[in-house]
């Protein structure tokens, strides 16, 4: 599992109806790679266009582990509650997971909650359960970020080339500008 809260009540087991994400999973997705290079001056459009294009793949990185995770939790024997874990595909073009009734009526974590909290919802399925909201929790929180760490880069590299274009026609000139390391 990705690791739980602090305080947070952990499964005394590992899930045995789902593989969990683990770090060996995060290594093909350079899991630090990120925003390790956040942190440093960007000398052009070029390079946060560069960044973006990283933050993005990442993202889509993360979004291919949540469909793998939703492949299991659609499977026997949790296909049978009244609760569904299902993608949902944001304006902006991401997507994450979200439980839902299987008829689409409702949608969110108090739909989960009230499978956890139901006496006929069996132990073992609920530690199940649990183990399966951490993972969507740590899941939607990572893709959420870096999707919007690609949204801020791309908005950063259109002003970085507004303000070129500016200088430029101030400048009279109209090949890119060389920068001093």
């Amino acid at each position: 599992m990705m690791g739980s809260p602090e305080g947070a009540s952990v499964p005394s087991h590992a899930p045995t109806l789902f593989t969990p994400v683990t770090s060996t999973d995060f290594v093909a997705l350079e899991q630090a790679a990120s925003l390790k290079g956040l942190l440093r001056p960007f000398k052009s459009k070029g390079e946060l266009d560069a960044w973006a294009s990283q933050c993005e793949r990442q993202r889509d990185g993360l979004a291919h582990l949540a469909q793998r995770l939703l492949s299991q939790a659609t499977a026997y024997p949790l296909n049978l509650l009244p609760v569904v874990l299902a993608q949902q595909r944001t304006s902006a073009g991401t997507t994450f997971l979200r439980w839902r009734n299987p008829d689409r009526s409702a949608m969110g974590v108090a739909l989960w909650a009230q499978v956890i909290g139901n006496g006929a919802t069996p132990p073992a399925l609920a530690r199940e359960l649990f183990a399966l909201e951490l993972e969507r929790v740590a899941l939607n929180m990572q893709i959420s970020l870096m999707h919007t760490l690609a949204r801020q880069a791309r908005e950063c590299a259109q002003k970085m080339g507004a303000a070129e274009t500016a200088y430029q026609q101030r400048m009279g000139r109209s090949a890119p500008i060389k920068r001093k390391e």
